[in-house]
């Protein structure tokens, strides 16, 4: 059954003042910068959606993988009739192998692409005819109210694709923590991050050959013009890819190939050549620091499981108080 999607913080409309402020927030410091989180209105959805099927980007595959030979353990560890709730779902591609394992109550797929979050909640309704679904369309990194659906129900947080790698360690942990609020005490959370490796692997998975994560990185400059009624010379910037070994790190900016200047929304802006715009982290852990974060966010590992290679790890972990130090 799919439900009516619920708007929760977020706003559907092509202009978004949060945007707007991040946007010329971050172009005003020394080290320009915009939160990754803008990268997905419906094209850069649909860029990351390319993305995740590169042979360089092994993440999903990796995930995908660890979830078909898994979920019947973590279905029998969590229990029945949880409602998940799925953190950032994009397109839901990893969900059905989880959904149909754990024999689950209710879905909520939270996205902040809301056209994007209809049509994959649609298509997953259709491979789900009896399970309760609501989509709900917000801003996950901030407060969301969860639907009345899942009031009685345990609930199963959801957050795959190394999503928690793209903020810095204390909002990492802040969001960890707003997640153990909103699920609840008792609730448990599936969670994937990615390891540390060589940066032969790394540095290709977001520079690949086939320059799909370039057109996702530029994808943020058109999002400007288009939203935000910006003058950006797309055409004068070109992405880069590099690996941050002091902070385990991916990092993505956008470097302007030459001196310009441009407006947004009556601001304006200039870059020397070889200026960038800092616009993703991918943060990579050992097995220690991404224990070590969960239990930071008030998260208890119950199950680890990776691949042969060590390059991803899924994790399990359940909401519990936090101890009194002695």
């Amino acid at each position: 059954m799919l439900l009516e999607i619920d708007r929760n913080d977020a706003r559907s409309t092509a202009f978004d003042p949060a945007f707007r402020d991040d946007v010329i927030a971050g172009l005003s410091l020394p080290q320009k910068a915009i939160p990754a989180r803008w990268f997905y209105d419906h094209r850069g959805s649909e860029l990351f959606e390319e993305i995740t099927r590169l042979p360089e980007y092994y993440p999903t595959r990796t995930e995908r993988a660890l979830l078909e030979r898994h979920a019947p353990e973590v279905g029998r560890i969590a229990g029945p009739h949880r409602a998940v709730v799925e953190f950032g779902s994009g397109s839901s591609a990893k969900t059905p192998l989880l959904l149909g394992a754990i024999d689950p109550a209710a879905y909520v797929p939270i996205d902040i692409s809301g056209e994007f979050l209809r049509e994959s909640a649609e298509a997953l309704g259709q491979a789900f005819p009896a399970l309760a679904i609501q989509p709900v369309e917000a801003d996950f990194t901030r407060p969301i109210r969860l639907p009345v659906l899942v009031d009685k129900h345990p609930r199963l947080g959801f957050f795959p694709g190394s999503t928690i790698g793209n903020l810095q360690a204390p909002a990492a942990v802040d969001l960890l923590r707003a997640m153990a609020g909103t699920l609840g005490a008792g609730a448990m959370l599936l969670i994937g991050m990615d390891r540390v490796k060589s940066p032969d692997v790394l540095v290709p998975a977001y520079d690949d050959a086939q320059g799909v994560t370039a057109a996702f990185n530029l994808n943020l400059l058109h999002r400007i013009n288009r939203e935000l009624g910006g003058d950006v010379p797309v055409s004068l910037f070109r992405h880069r890819a590099i690996w941050n070994d002091g902070d385990a790190r991916i990092e993505m900016h956008l470097e302007a190939t030459r001196d310009l200047a441009f407006a947004i929304d009556g601001h304006d802006f200039a870059m020397a050549a070889g200026e960038t715009i800092h616009t993703e982290n991918s943060h990579k852990y050992g097995p220690r620091s991404a224990r070590q974060m969960l239990a930071a966010g008030g998260w208890t590992t119950l199950a680890e499981w990776t691949d042969p290679q060590q390059n991803f790890a899924l994790l399990l972990a359940e909401a519990r108080p936090m101890p009194i130090a002695p």
